[in-house]
């Protein structure tokens, strides 16, 4: 597994995603949330094909307290570098002092499930929340945390200013063959120059890029056209659809690491032999490129989906 340098560390390209381990989650979620003991199994599996970071948060249900269970009994809890997330401050937090105590609290809570005595990587969940950097940066000073971020939305324009703000070390940010915003914005360029770590999530947008077409939902089915166009090209390349939405995602220069989420041992099987293909070559990443429109965001942020999906 290729890695990438990021500070003191080095973080493997393919960064496990964790809210399936929590919670029944994605539109194309067909098998619900895995057992403890399929939990176990992942986790196993992933350090043994390379993989050496996990993405989870509070909001993930029960992923913390599996991840730092599961991890204890298999002896990898120094060994697997995980990023979590603070849950959006509440409005109504009032003084300065109630939210550094929110903050700290939630950070010294996802400690205790993880079983840790550090956060190697912590992001506030919500970006509207990065004004509160000052509190993250004290409770790194205080060695409870290593580095700090944020996890941005879809609109690019959040994620161009962070990476620019001299507070943020590391961004999770949404990234796609569909939504190819972020890409166009130069975010990813930004960040490489500062030495910001990028983390792409929704690689494969719930399911939504590689489920069958009578699958697809009314709300969503503007994606169908796109997906035709970028079938015929990844059938003429010898591809299948996941690994040309993963590997052009490999393709652009910033990027750390990609999430992908799983839900078993054979998903994450496929995910360490699509990684291990590297980038696309650049004639194909400039013709997916030409492919794809801007789509409505309705259609490609999960958060603006029908009630249920987020």
């Amino acid at each position: 597994m290729k890695t990438t340098a990021f500070a003191e560390y080095r973080l493997s390209q393919l960064m496990l995603g964790t809210v399936q381990f929590g919670m029944q989650y994605g539109v194309a979620n067909t098998k619900g949330q895995p057992s403890y003991e399929d939990v176990r199994e992942m986790l196993a599996c992933a350090y043994e094909g390379g993989v050496n970071c996990l993405d989870t948060a509070v909001g993930y249900g029960q992923s913390e307290d599996v991840i730092g269970r599961a991890l204890e009994e298999l002896g990898l809890a120094d060994r697997l570098i995980i990023v979590t997330k603070v849950p959006a401050v509440p409005a109504n937090c009032g003084s300065c002092s109630a939210v550094a105590r929110f903050i700290k609290d939630a950070v010294t809570s996802s400690l205790q499930r993880l079983r840790m005595d550090y956060l190697p990587i912590c992001l506030f969940h919500d970006e509207n929340d990065s004004r509160h950097f000052d509190v993250l940066h004290d409770l790194k000073d205080k060695g409870l945390i290593r580095h700090v971020g944020v996890s941005c939305n879809a609109r690019p324009g959040p994620a161009v200013a962070l990476a620019s703000a001299s507070a943020t070390e590391a961004l999770q940010i949404p990234g796609n063959i569909l939504d190819p915003r972020h890409i166009r914005s130069g975010v990813f360029a930004d960040a490489q120059r500062r030495g910001v770590a990028v983390f792409v999530r929704s690689v494969y947008l719930q399911g939504l890029i590689l489920m069958p077409e009578c699958d697809v939902p009314a709300e969503l089915q503007a994606v169908i056209p796109v997906r035709r166009k970028l079938e015929a090209l990844a059938a003429k390349a010898g591809l299948g659809m996941a690994e040309l939405a993963l590997r052009y995602m490999l393709s652009h220069q910033g990027v750390t690491c990609i999430i992908t989420g799983v839900e078993s041992l054979d998903q994450i099987r496929q995910n360490i032999a699509l990684f291990s293909k590297g980038p696309l070559e650049a004639g194909l990443v400039a013709a997916v490129a030409m492919a794809v429109p801007e789509l409505p965001e309705k259609v490609v942020s999960p958060a603006l989906w029908f009630k249920g999906i987020s």
